[in-house]
């Protein structure tokens, strides 16, 4: 889930309505008793390249970028909780008073009993993408797939759609498609990794109506990678 996704209309922070709007349909696939993970970035506040652009040590930037998603979890986590969804949230970063440490087989048994599990604080690491720590984290909790909620962006286009009216929409892609081309939808190594592991990647609009339900749900709504074929 993009920082980006819980803006809505705003250029900046969260909107409640949004977040509660996002809860409402995990509860939906919560109560079909899918198993749900979330790895939240924290574009909304903070963009590490930009304040590196802007003469930031770059390490600093990214650890105050993880501290952007850490915000956003306990965001989610409060709205879930209010939409009566239980759910954790692990960090890769020490915050011990609000979240418990990132354990793999803590993760994997929060699962199991059916909470959502919230992964904040990226890989942990700076010099790595939130895009990164979603694949990893799928690939650790041997996820089925990566589901990639974007911000008023339908899939996975040849340039930037909000830009070039004419940008070309692909339905699908493998993986190997996705890395020659070099998209900028998800960085190289979240690609990579998913495509090292056969991990099938949707990316779709979060702000279409019920778009998390759909996709659930096998709707052909956004675009999807694989490893091969059309599948």
């Amino acid at each position: 889930m993009s920082g980006e996704a819980l803006m809505g209309d705003s250029s900046f922070g969260i909107d409640p309505h949004i977040l509660d709007l996002i809860a409402k349909q995990i509860k939906k696939v919560n109560e079909q008793g899918i198993e749900v993970a979330i790895v939240v970035g924290g574009g909304n506040f903070w963009r590490g390249a930009a304040a590196e652009a802007a003469g930031m040590d770059r390490a600093t930037a990214d650890y105050a970028g993880m501290l952007a998603t850490i915000i956003n979890a306990l965001a989610l986590q409060d709205s879930l909780e209010n939409n009566h969804v239980v759910s954790r949230t692990q960090s890769a970063i020490t915050v011990q008073a609000i979240a418990e440490p990132h354990i793999r087989r803590r993760a994997i048994r929060h699962l199991e009993k059916k909470r959502v599990v919230i992964f904040a604080g990226g890989t942990g690491n700076p010099y790595m993408t939130t895009d990164t720590a979603a694949a990893l984290r799928a690939i650790e909790i041997n996820a089925d797939v990566l589901l990639v909620a974007k911000n008023r962006v339908d899939g996975i286009y040849d340039s930037d759609p909000r830009k070039n009216k004419h940008a070309k929409k692909y339905r699908h892609l493998t993986h190997r498609e996705a890395l020659a081309l070099q998209l900028e939808v998800m960085d190289i190594t979240a690609f990579s990794l998913c495509q090292q592991n056969k991990l099938p990647i949707i990316v779709f609009d979060s702000q279409e109506k019920d778009s998390i339900i759909r996709v659930i749900e096998g709707e052909d709504i956004g675009t999807k990678v694989t490893s091969e074929g059309k599948e």
